[in-house]
């Protein structure tokens, strides 16, 4: 079976539960969406996904192999994260020829053009690069490596807008080019929105949602109107977060609606990733 399989995977630092039971199975050559709140266990979960932590119980397969201490399996994948594995004093040229002996396929060419896009100068030392270009270099690394599982936990940290905006145009071109599978992990729900084909909502070391984004958007809307025809017209229903102005109401809904006539007084919209988000986790619990 090809893909990753992820079984009861529990996880507890200092008798403190992070993951609780996840389960979950990505699928080859598709874009994933990771959203949770900081301390849902989106880092922890990744940094499992590629051995770098070992769960307490559970079981993860990629492509039918048992991941634990399997070098092969490990050489299918690849983590981008905050945490610097890089050599300080190395300029980022010799980071690069460092990585294609590491894989042996690594795509140099690939790697000069995006840093060209980018405007990253080869010849500077890792060390001395801000946040923002630190974080261009391991894109780089993680758009030409040749692996068929990306995880990228918090990709445009310290990007301006315009670097962010290469970025999700270079990763859909790479994937265009070369199809594999991404887990993006990202607070910047609404940039990454229109790249997402999956997601998956982690809360309180739960997964709450596990999806195709176009079958979780179908069914998130946003009911609006006054106050007292809001709450009538949305008896009944899943709301998971609440909005008011003056008298007028938003209630945010999460699943089927009423098969009845809407009242005049009433508009339908539907909820984009971001406001579904935020209104599934605990923030939207202070909108209630």
């Amino acid at each position: 079976m090809k893909g990753i399989e992820v079984k009861q995977v529990v996880k507890q630092f200092n008798k403190e539960t992070i993951l609780d039971g996840i389960g979950f199975t990505l699928e080859p050559n598709k874009i994933y969406g990771l959203l949770g709140r900081n301390g849902a266990g989106k880092s922890t979960l990744l940094n499992i996904l590629v051995d770098r932590i070992q769960a307490d119980s559970g079981v993860i397969r990629i492509d039918g192999e048992v991941l634990r201490d399997n070098d092969q399996v490990l050489s299918k994948m690849f983590l981008m994260s905050e945490v610097n594995l890089y050599p300080q004093g190395e300029k980022v040229k010799q980071i690069f020829k460092w990585t294609e002996r590491l894989y042996g396929n690594f795509n140099m060419q690939q790697a000069r053009y995006l840093a060209h896009q980018f405007d990253l100068d080869l010849e500077a030392v890792f060390s001395k690069l801000s946040t923002g270009y630190r974080t261009i270099m391991k894109l780089i690394i993680a758009l030409s490596v040749p692996v068929e599982y990306v995880f990228l936990d918090e990709p445009v940290l310290g990007l301006d807008a315009n670097h962010r905006d290469i970025f999700y145009k270079e990763l859909i071109a790479s994937y265009n080019q070369s199809p594999r599978t991404f887990v993006i992990s990202t607070h910047l729900i609404e940039e990454a929105a229109n790249l997402i084909e999956h997601v998956m909502v982690l809360e309180e070391g739960r997964l709450i949602i596990d999806d195709d984004t176009e079958k979780v958007l179908a069914n998130a809307y946003m009911i609006s109107g006054p106050e007292q025809e809001v709450d009538e017209y949305s008896e009944g229903l899943n709301i998971i977060g609440s909005d008011h102005l003056a008298r007028i109401k938003a209630n945010y809904v999460y699943g089927e609606l009423h098969e009845r006539p809407i009242p005049d007084l009433i508009n339908i919209d539907k909820m984009d990733l971001q406001t579904l988000f935020i209104n599934l986790t605990k923030a939207g619990e202070r909108n209630e």
